[in-house]
């Protein structure tokens, strides 16, 4: 019976001191700030009248646990998730560019690598250009007997279905010509994308970091083979 007391006085001495040392923890921070009147306030918690002001957190012994900065306005939070998401942004645009800039290097080893996917990438057009040119010559042949026609008709009423017919022809070789002024613009076009391209890559194989010079303009990724599929 005597232990029994004996052990429940110890587990209430421990209840204690452990109690002790919860409320001596509740009050080991001490906030410290001077407010807006220039007076020193102390407080074991946050002091909503420094809410718009640096205050500092103190341990017992007075030295300084970390400073609490001031409370952000609805303004000034907006503003700093701009910044941050604007920072994000540019740590991925950052890592796209090392990327990108390996990729290059992977996929074009030396220049000569680099001017075979140029020349490649220009016939593709040139053989459109010339398809286009033999669709030509094939309307302007089959325009001839139809003006051959219509001189028969000079001064007087044309037949509905030969001007239908010259009328077509010349809309379709309007649209023809278009064409080949599109395609000669896009080797125009591929030319200075791979331009561009070299003159990075020249910096690469010389030594450049990969993303040292910043991100690639999308427009420039001219042999980037999904973007080559996609046109």
């Amino acid at each position: 019976m005597k232990r029994a007391v004996l052990r429940s006085t110890g587990a209430a001495a421990v209840l204690a001191a452990a109690a002790a040392l919860c409320a001596g923890g509740a009050q080991a921070a001490i906030y410290s700030c001077i407010d807006a009147t220039g007076k020193r306030v102390t407080s074991d918690r946050p002091i909503a009248a420094c809410a718009d002001r640096e205050q500092r957190e103190l341990n017992p012994d007075g030295s300084v646990r970390r400073v609490v900065p001031p409370t952000l306005t609805a303004d000034e939070r907006a503003e700093q998730e701009a910044h941050e998401r604007q920072a994000a942004a540019d740590r991925a645009a950052q890592q796209d560019s090392i990327r990108r800039d390996r990729n290059l290097m992977v996929r074009f080893p030396n220049e000569a690598a680099h001017n075979r996917a140029r020349a490649k990438a220009l016939d593709d057009v040139r053989n459109a250009v010339h398809l286009t040119e033999k669709r030509l010559e094939v309307l302007a042949a089959e325009r001839k007997p139809l003006l051959d026609e219509a001189e028969f008709y000079v001064g007087k009423p044309m037949p509905a279905k030969l001007k239908q017919q010259l009328d077509a022809n010349e809309a379709t070789t309007e649209a023809q010509k278009s064409l080949i002024a599109n395609q000669q613009a896009e080797m125009g076009r591929i030319n200075a994308l791979y331009d561009a391209e070299l003159a990075r890559l020249r910096k690469l194989w010389s030594g450049a970091s990969p993303g040292s010079m910043g991100a690639l303009p999308p427009e420039q990724a001219a042999s980037d083979p999904k973007k080559t599929a996609n046109r």
